[in-house]
């Protein structure tokens, strides 16, 4: 099998509909897979909706071939588990922790059919740990979507040492059956992405905090002088500055002092300073900028 031979699945699961989440289900319903998104109550199930309403709707706005109304009854919400019994790929998109992922996950592969295949959204996490964790390691990955996921072009596929070579050409195959681009890595601690981006990132708080230049300056460098499309410290407000830390201590556990979080980091998260989400981090949102 090659990847060129792949399409998408005909029934997607997806596992949490927050801003990920959605996004992925989102550009899934757009390729025409069925997608079921799982949230965990009512309340959040219903904020799910409104976020993939919102997405479509702005997908549709930019692209004229895109019809909302289309895409949105391929998408279902549910809080049952058991709506994903017939899915063919699920894909988890819970937020960064591990005891959450594996729950998740483990609940999954208890009810999808040995044949569909089963993958992690994560940034950071270990996707070999998490394959110990299931009955079916050889038919995991990880694959980590970028937000927002409809405009991003990358995804990372992220083998464990189990991974099938099937899997392999499958994932590939989605990726691009979704417009995007694959590169692959093997598991380690970041990842490829998610170590580069943030080690700049770091880098970048710590020269805010030492009074090197603004914000705004530090963030110019990075988008006029080496073509990035947006600088450190904005991604790092639309990232959300509580799940960059997360990344950066386990990081800093797992390779070592260069990815120690700056002390304005720690700060900001403490009070309630997360980036975009929040109305404030590194830039003020209160405008709606």
């Amino acid at each position: 099998m090659t990847a060129a031979s792949v399409s998408l699945p005909a029934t997607v699961g997806v596992i949490g509909g927050g801003r990920m989440g959605a996004g992925i289900a989102q550009v899934f319903a757009q390729g025409g897979s069925a997608v079921t998104v799982i949230e965990r109550d009512a309340d959040a199930a219903a904020s799910a909706r409104a976020r993939l309403a919102d997405g479509v709707a702005k997908a549709a706005a930019r692209d004229a071939a895109i019809d909302a109304e289309v895409v949105l009854a391929r998408l279902v919400v549910s809080t049952l588990y058991a709506s994903l019994t017939d899915c063919a790929l699920v894909v988890e998109a819970v937020p960064e922790l591990t005891d959450l992922k594996v729950d998740a996950l483990t609940r999954a592969e208890s009810i999808i059919a040995p044949s569909a295949w089963l993958v992690t959204n994560t940034s950071s996490l270990s996707v070999e740990g998490l394959a110990d964790r299931l009955q079916r390691p050889e038919r995991f990955c990880g694959l980590h979507f970028f937000n927002p996921v409809p405009p991003s072009a990358l995804v990372e596929l992220v083998l464990t040492s189990r991974s099938s070579p099937e899997l392999t050409d499958a994932a590939r195959g989605w990726v691009a059956a979704l417009g995007k681009t694959p590169i692959v890595v093997h598991d380690a601690p970041g990842f490829a992405s998610s170590r580069l981006g943030l080690v700049i990132a770091l880098e970048a708080m710590r020269m805010l905090e030492e009074g090197v230049a603004s914000a705004e300056d530090i963030d110019a460098a990075m988008v006029l002088g080496y073509r990035h499309a947006t600088g450190p410290l904005r991604t790092t407000d639309l990232v959300g500055l509580d799940v960059r830390l997360g990344i950066a201590e386990y990081l800093h556990a797992a390779l070592g002092e260069r990815f120690a979080p700056p002390q304005i980091l720690r700060d900001k998260v403490a009070a309630g300073e997360l980036g975009r989400k929040s109305g404030r981090g590194f830039f003020d949102y209160a405008d709606g900028a």
